[in-house]
C-alpha cells in the first residue's frame, strides 16, 4: 500500500529552494525559502530574512544548507546561484530578530546548487557547489577549540578542469572514503581527502546529470551504484556497479523515461518500513520553457527497489495549479513529530508541504 500524503499551499513565493531547521530554538522545526522564513508549527506566519536577486523567471537562490557557521547556537545557512558570482551563508540573527546579513565564502562563477557532504571523513559536513564550468573545490568550516565554527572557510581544490552539470558523493570503491561522481566520470579519494590527490577514473557520459547523483546499493549486492535523473531533458535511470577484477563499470537500467527535469532527489524511508526509497520529480520550469517537456505536468513521487525493478508510486501529479513539483532543492523533515518524513516542495509554481500520514 502506498503512502498518503496531505498538500497544503504555503505561499505564492516562486524560489526553487527550501531548508528545514530550527529558526528561533523554539523547539519547533521552520522552513527556510529564499527571503522568508516561515514559523512552525503551521508556517502561516512568515519572517523576513532579506532580499535576494532575481534575475528574470530566478532567484539567485540554488541551495539552502543549514549549519552553525559561525558558532553562536544559532543555525544559519548556505546558498548560492547561477548569476551572483559567489557562495555565500546568511547569519541567523537570533533573538535580535531582523534581516539576515549576508557573507560571502568565496567567488565561485556559476552556481548550479549546493551540498554538504563529510568529505574528510571526520563526522562534520564540508560544503561542495556544483559549478558546471568551474573546479571541484571543497569549502571547510573553521573550526575553535570547543569544535565552534568561527565563520571562516578553507577551499581545497579536488578537480581542476571543469565539474559539468550535477554531481555526487559516496564509496564507490568500497574502501570506506567518499568517492565524487560527476557527469563525465568519477574521482577516487585518497587517504588523506582534502590534501591528498584524486585519482580521475572517465569515460562516462550521465548527460545533464542530476544534483546529487546518488550513491546507494540499488541491488544489494555490496557494491554501490548510481542513479542519475536527467535535471533537464527526459530520464531518470540507475547505473549498476559492476566488476572485472579491480576495473569498474556502470551499466545503465531506466526507472522512468517518461518525464523530464529530475533535477533534485534523495534516498531517504519514505513509508517507514526501514529501508529507503527514491525520493525526487520535477523542477518546474528549469529553463522557462526551453526544456523538453517544461509544459508536461508537474509531479512529485518516491520509486520503492522491489528486488527486480523501482516500482513508481505518485504523491502528487497534475498540470500547473493542480500539480506540485520539487524546484531545485527540497526538503524532508518530521514537521509534527509524528515519526514520518513529510515533504516542503518549493518552486516557480509556489511553496508546498506534503504530510506524510502514513500507509
Amino acid at each position: 500500500m502506498p503512502v498518503r500524503f496531505r498538500k497544503v499551499f504555503i505561499s505564492t513565493e516562486r524560489y526553487e529552494s527550501a531548508g528545514v531547521f530550527d529558526v528561533n530554538n523554539d523547539g519547533m522545526l521552520d522552513i527556510v525559502s529564499g527571503a522568508w522564513w516561515y514559523e512552525g508549527p503551521d508556517f502561516r506566519e512568515k519572517h523576513l530574512i532579506g532580499a535576494v536577486m532575481a534575475s528574470g523567471d530566478y532567484y539567485d537562490d540554488f541551495s539552502t544548507i543549514p549549519l552553525d557557521v559561525n558558532g553562536d547556537g544559532c543555525t544559519d545557512f548556505i546558498t548560492g546561484g547561477w548569476w551572483g558570482d559567489t557562495l555565500r551563508w546568511r547569519e541567523n540573527p537570533g533573538e535580535r530578530g531582523g534581516e539576515w546579513p549576508e557573507h560571502v565564502i568565496a567567488h565561485v562563477g556559476n552556481v548550479e546548487t549546493t551540498r554538504a557532504w563529510d568529505v574528510d571523513g571526520d563526522g562534520e559536513l564540508e560544503i561542495v557547489p556544483n559549478t558546471p564550468g568551474g573546479p571541484l573545490v571543497v569549502y571547510k568550516l573553521t573550526r575553535d577549540a570547543r569544535g565552534k565554527g568561527t565563520g571562516e572557510f578553507s577551499a581545497h581544490t579536488i578537480f581542476d578542469r571543469p565539474q559539468g552539470h550535477g554531481f555526487g558523493f559516496g564509496d564507490i570503491t568500497g574502501n570506506g572514503r567518499g568517492d565524487f561522481i560527476l557527469p563525465h566520470g568519477w574521482l577516487e579519494a585518497p587517504a588523506h581527502p582534502l590534501s591528498g590527490e584524486w585519482v580521475y577514473h572517465g569515460g562516462l557520459d550521465l548527460g545533464s546529470a542530476s544534483c546529487p547523483i546518488l550513491l546507494v546499493d540499488v541491488n544489494r549486492d555490496g557494491l554501490n551504484d548510481l542513479i542519475v535523473g536527467q535535471a533537464h531533458p527526459y530520464g531518470l535511470d540507475w547505473y549498476e556497479q559492476r566488476r572485472d577484477g579491480d576495473a569498474i563499470s556502470f551499466v545503465k537500467h531506466p526507472i522512468d523515461p517518461y518525464n523530464s527535469q529530475y533535477h533534485d532527489m534523495m534516498w531517504v524511508d519514505i513509508d517507514g518500513d526501514g529501508e529507503c526509497e527514491l525520493l525526487t520529480g520535477k523542477r518546474y520550469w528549469a529553463h522557462c520553457g526551453h526544456d523538453p517537456g517544461e509544459w508536461d505536468p508537474l509531479g512529485i513521487y518516491y520509486f520503492k527497489w522491489n528486488g527486480e525493478s523501482f516500482a513508481k508510486q505518485v504523491i502528487d501529479y497534475g498540470p500547473l495549479g493542480a500539480g506540485a513539483g520539487c524546484g531545485i532543492a527540497f526538503a524532508v523533515g518530521d514537521l509534527r513529530g509524528t515519526g514520518r518524513l513529510d515533504i516542503v516542495a518549493p518552486g516557480k509554481d509556489g511553496l508546498h508541504v506534503f504530510y506524510n500520514e502514513g500507509m
